[in-house]
C-alpha cells in the first residue's frame, strides 16, 4: 500500500472519530486512567505489575475448559487478589482459585465466588447497586473513589482497594451497606496506615 493510502486511511480513521463523538470519550478515559494514577494509592509500577496479574489471570480463565471466564471478575491490589461473580460449580470455584494462585506475583487470593444462578433481573439489579454505591463515593469528601472497586453479585457486595485510614474504610462500609439492595457486604479493602 502507497504512502498516499496510508495518510489517507489515518486520516479516515480521525474523522471518523471526531465525526461520531469518540475522541472525547478517547481524550476523557485518558484523563480519567491519568487522574486514578495520580490518586492511587499504589505507585505507577505497582498499579501496572497488579494490571499485569489481572491480565494473565483473565488469560488464563479464558482458556480453561472448567472457568467461564466472562462469569468472574478478578481485581488486584498490592498482588493481592480478589474474586467475585456467580459461577455455576464448586470445580468452577476450585479452579479459578488455582488458576489466580498459579500467576508469578499473586500474593493471596480471596474469594467472594458464589455457585448457583443469577437472572437477567439480578444482573440489573447488581449493575444498580453498584452504580449507586460509585456515585454516592465519588460525592463522599475524602474518598478516592477511583481506589474502590465495587462489585456486586446477587446483592452481595464485595469492596476491595486500598484506602489511608480506618476512617475512610468505615465511611465506605457504611455508605456501601446504606444502599438498597444490599443483602451483604464482603470487605477485602486494606487500610494503608492503620
Amino acid at each position: 500500500m502507497g504512502d498516499i493510502m496510508k495518510h489517507l486511511l489515518v486520516l479516515f480513521g480521525i474523522l471518523c472519530l471526531t465525526a461520531t463523538g469518540c475522541a472525547p470519550v478517547l481524550i476523557g478515559g485518558g484523563a480519567a486512567a491519568g487522574y486514578k494514577v495520580g490518586t492511587d494509592e499504589r505507585g505507577v509500577g505497582r498499579i501496572w505489575d497488579d494490571a499485569a496479574i489481572t491480565a494473565r489471570i483473565k488469560t488464563r480463565m479464558v482458556k480453561d475448559p472448567v472457568v467461564k471466564a466472562r462469569k468472574i471478575d478478578v481485581d488486584t491490589a498490592n498482588g493481592n487478589v480478589v474474586l467475585v461473580g456467580v459461577v455455576k460449580t464448586g470445580a468452577e470455584v476450585q479452579r479459578a482459585l488455582e488458576i489466580a494462585r498459579g500467576v508469578p506475583g499473586v500474593k493471596s487470593v480471596k474469594n467472594s465466588l458464589q455457585v448457583g444462578g443469577k437472572t437477567i433481573g439480578q444482573s440489573m439489579d447488581d449493575k444498580v447497586i453498584v452504580s449507586k454505591i460509585k456515585t454516592r463515593l465519588l460525592s463522599e469528601p475524602g474518598i478516592r473513589s477511583l481506589n474502590i472497586d465495587v462489585d456486586s453479585a446477587r446483592g452481595k457486595v464485595t469492596l476491595s482497594g486500598i484506602v489511608k485510614t480506618q476512617v475512610q474504610k468505615n465511611r465506605i462500609l457504611a455508605i456501601a451497606g446504606e444502599i438498597a439492595g444490599t443483602v451483604g457486604i464482603v470487605d477485602f479493602i486494606t487500610v494503608k496506615y492503620p
